[in-house]
């Protein structure tokens, strides 16, 4: 299963079952969960904890200092979860001294040459269509799909079960539940097909929709449209995810609907 033309450090952890195809370099301080597949001219550098079953496509570059000014040398890891793809080119930089670490979730699905900058979180379900960029300190929460070449600023924060159009520039959070398009990215309804695909009912549907109606879709600042919501909407916690999102915002939201 590892090729004689790989470079496999002695000192990395690689599980049964793993895979590695001609060409491949595996460097130290490097573990493989059971079952991975690791194509062709891939390169996984020191501190890559990659889960079971994984698929890493040609031309990958794993755990490669990240790109920042400030990095000194620490020590610090790229963690990927069970059962993801990494198509071909993708590079994930690991982590700085402020998280030590980049994360990428379960079962989630990196298309060519997506970028992942250091120190990012990266959920678990979640699309990142091909060509995104991902700046640094970036959060994506679960199920959330990011359209191809979009440009993600550092320090952004993508909602969970969110939609975000292709060739974006996401330059505030877009939160959960919506589709974000547009320039600016705006908000563009709540991401219903996304939903229903995932389980959530009608009646979940509606009172999402009712809480992005007093929150986009009138003359209301941000914070009247939350008290607005948590005194008139009865409480769910999709309710409570959406009013914890925009209230521990930091960049500031996207605007709302614009004509």
């Amino acid at each position: 299963m590892i090729s004689k033309f790989a470079q496999i450090h002695p000192n990395s952890k690689l599980g049964g079952n793993v895979t590695v195809d001609p060409f491949s370099t595996i460097h130290e301080n490097v573990e493989v969960g059971e079952g991975t597949w690791i194509g062709s001219n891939v390169t996984i550098y020191p501190g890559a904890r990659i889960g079971k079953n994984c698929k890493i496509f040609p031309g990958a570059v794993i755990s490669a200092i990240p790109q920042d000014l400030k990095f000194k040398g620490e020590d610090s890891l790229v963690e990927i979860g069970d059962h993801t793809t990494i198509r071909e080119c993708v590079t994930i930089n690991r982590g700085t001294i402020d998280k030590k670490t980049t994360k990428i979730g379960n079962s989630c699905l990196l298309m060519a040459y997506v970028h992942v900058a250091h120190d990012c979180i990266i959920g678990n379900n979640v699309i990142i269509a091909n060509t995104v960029q991902i700046a640094g300190h970036v959060n994506v929460d679960d199920w959330a799909f990011i359209g191809g070449s979009s440009a993600i600023h550092q320090f952004v924060k993508i909602g969970m079960h969110s939609m975000v159009s292709g060739g974006s520039l996401v330059r505030k959070d877009v939160p959960p539940f919506t589709k974000a398009a547009r320039e600016p990215l705006s908000y563009a309804g709540v991401n219903s097909l996304g939903l229903r695909r995932r389980g959530f009912t009608s009646d979940t549907i509606n009172q999402i929709q009712e809480v992005y109606r007093l929150l986009f879709l009138n003359s209301m600042n941000n914070s009247r449209a939350l008290e607005e919501i948590e005194v008139n909407l009865p409480a769910t916690k999709e309710r409570d995810e959406i009013v914890n999102f925009i209230r521990s915002s930091e960049r500031g939201v996207m605007k709302g609907y614009i004509q």
